[in-house]
């Protein structure tokens, strides 16, 4: 029996739509063509991250049972953080004894593996033990596990990677191998044992944390990863210990960067952080399908399918691999809304499964005013988030030749006409009507593969807002930094903003224009009070203004700017009064003004 055959026995079985089988077939044989290629250890270790760019991520244990009450009250953020004292600062022993109520029944490991491969993914990482020192596996080296402790008495993680095997995609684990704060010793919990006995980190690692991972890699099969986090003050050589064993067991497995000491395979952003410009080597974007990682009971803030798209284009595009995240509640679960926008999506990269496997970045760097790019050899992948209404769509600063153009849909390519300007602008002639109700692609064919292009931040004279953040900007007599911050605790968030323009520098944009203009400007700032700032072409325009601000980063008007000629100008900003000392400036928009 083939393995589509195999696959669709399964999804009736379930109760489960598949995929197209056209797309299925098309994605099945990409990733065959891809495995036939890799013929030893060294290039079989991480194909599934380098080639795939697309992954489940699984935060479920304990903390899903809580769904974020302790003691009747909601706690908003992070579930799983809820001993720490930012949450519930809940008692490690009272925590403890709720294992004895957790019996996720409904848990069903084949349609978790199967919804990873309907989304499109191409591995799944799951939450093996989080902070809370629960382990989601059956572990001969500490009874607080979910075989030991639980009625539940079954393994999870078992039952996961043998589904993944079955569904054909890749398996692996999380694993806090710093925190642990209910086992004394480890960072974040006691320094005694329960009768009083001291215990060290050396106690920790030797007892728990090195049996297990020994655990994780050896019984559970052929894995891709192991996901480290927080290693905050662990000693390098633990650090070390853990690489060599991962390494020893599972030689075509990765190590995450969060092991500590750059000693990981691979670097990990900050969590929810979709970078602005390319990042060399590998490396991975991890985020949410709502607000938070594990499950919480209120949080029905979901991504679209569309913005779910737009994050994991944004991040193939940017040169990363994205894990997206899905917290099964405390029946074993995973809410129906995520499951939807996660098959919605997983459609749209049926239809155009070159975008997303085996993508490069974009030689551009940066995201363009209607979307983003990707690339193929030769081939450019334009993926347009806003359709232009007048049918027209700027490609700027594309200096490889152009042999042809076309918007790509699910039955057949259609030819597109185009242009090109001696400035160095492609205008692309489109159907008025958006093809695809998400994101539509057109497919570029240049003339060689070493693709040129002028990254000049180009501001584009139809589309809706060309923001532009200070990331792209140079700064005299101030400073550019990264800002990072939470909404709710757990919640990131994150920025590029100078905010040291009290001392009297600017920042200042380099942008490509392609024909003269009018643009409605507005800054993106945050401080207290009034703040008067000022905004001058190299041109000789000048804007200055007075507008209020606030605690959050909010764009406030400036007021309308022409250009006068096309080509490449400069953008200055200065701040000139008010409360100087805490204002902070993150982009600035342009929106043209069509009369």
């Amino acid at each position: 029996m083939n393995s589509l055959l195999k696959t669709g026995i399964a999804l009736l079985a379930l109760g489960q739509c598949a995929l197209p089988v056209c797309a299925q077939q098309r994605m099945d044989q990409m990733w065959g063509e891809q495995q036939a290629k890799q013929t030893d250890t060294t290039t079989q270790r991480g194909h599934r991250f380098e080639w795939g760019n697309y992954a489940m991520f699984i935060h479920w244990g304990l903390f899903s049972h809580l769904a974020n009450k302790w003691h009747g009250r909601t706690y908003y953020g992070i579930g799983e953080w809820m001993i720490d004292v930012n949450m519930a600062n809940a008692n490690r022993d009272e925590y403890k004894a709720t294992a004895r109520e957790f019996n996720p029944s409904e848990f069903d490991a084949l349609k978790i593996a199967q919804l990873a491969k309907d989304a499109g993914m191409k591995y799944i990482i799951v939450t093996s033990k989080h902070h809370d020192g629960f382990a989601m596996f059956h572990s001969a080296c500490d009874r607080f596990n979910i075989v030991d402790a639980t009625p539940f008495g079954r393994d999870p993680m078992r039952e996961l990677a043998d589904a993944c095997k079955q569904v054909g995609i890749g398996f692996g684990f999380y694993y806090s191998h710093n925190q642990d704060w209910t086992t004394p010793g480890a960072a974040g919990a006691p320094c005694v044992d329960y009768e009083g006995n001291p215990k060290t980190f050396d106690d920790y690692f030797k007892t728990k944390c090195l049996p297990q991972v020994e655990e994780l890699t050896k019984n559970y099969g052929d894995i891709e990863l192991i996901w480290f986090d927080t290693p905050g003050g662990i000693p390098q050589q633990y650090a070390e210990q853990l690489v060599d064993v991962v390494h020893k067991n599972q030689p075509k497995a990765l190590v995450s960067g969060r092991v500590g000491y750059n000693l990981g395979d691979y670097q990990t952003l900050g969590d929810m952080e979709v970078p602005l410009e390319n990042i060399d080597g590998l490396w991975e974007s991890v985020d949410v399908t709502n607000d938070v990682w594990g499950y919480a009971w209120y949080d029905q803030n979901w991504k679209s399918p569309t913005q779910i798209l737009q994050n994991l284009i944004s991040t193939v595009a940017r040169g990363g691999t994205y894990m997206l995240n899905v917290g099964p509640d405390q029946l074993g679960n995973v809410p129906e809304y995520a499951q939807r926008a996660l098959r919605s999506a997983g459609k749209w990269i049926a239809r155009y499964p070159q975008v997303i496997y085996g993508a490069q970045a974009s030689p551009w760097r940066h995201a363009l005013p209607w979307g983003d790019v990707v690339r193929q050899g030769n081939k450019l992948y334009l993926t347009v988030y806003e359709w232009p209404k007048t049918g027209k769509l700027y490609l700027p600063g594309l200096l490889t030749e152009l042999r042809s153009a076309a918007l790509l849909t699910e039955q057949k390519a259609r030819k597109l006409s185009f242009s090109r300007t001696d400035d160095g602008w492609t205008v692309l002639e489109l159907p008025c009507g958006q093809p695809d109700p998400m994101i539509s692609v057109i497919e570029l064919t240049c003339a060689d593969e070493d693709i040129q292009v002028d990254n000049t931040i180009a501001l584009d004279p139809e589309i809706g807002t060309n923001e532009l953040s200070v990331h792209f900007a140079k700064a005299d007599g101030a400073s550019i930094s990264k800002e990072s911050w939470m909404e709710k605790f757990g919640e990131w968030k994150h920025a590029a903003r100078t905010n040291d323009l009290y001392k009297g520098g600017k920042v200042t944009w380099e942008v490509m224009v392609k024909e003269p203009g009018t643009y409605h400007v507005e800054l993106k700032v945050k401080g207290s009070g009034r703040q008067v700032w000022e905004i001058e072409t190299d041109e000789g325009v000048l804007l200055h203004n007075q507008q209020g601000s606030s605690s959050i980063y909010t764009f406030r008007p400036m007021g309308w700017l022409r250009f006068d000629n096309p080509g490449k100008h400069t953008l200055t900003v200065r701040l000139t009064d008010g409360d100087r000392q805490n204002a902070s400036l993150s982009a600035i928009s342009l929106k043209p003004v069509l009369f």
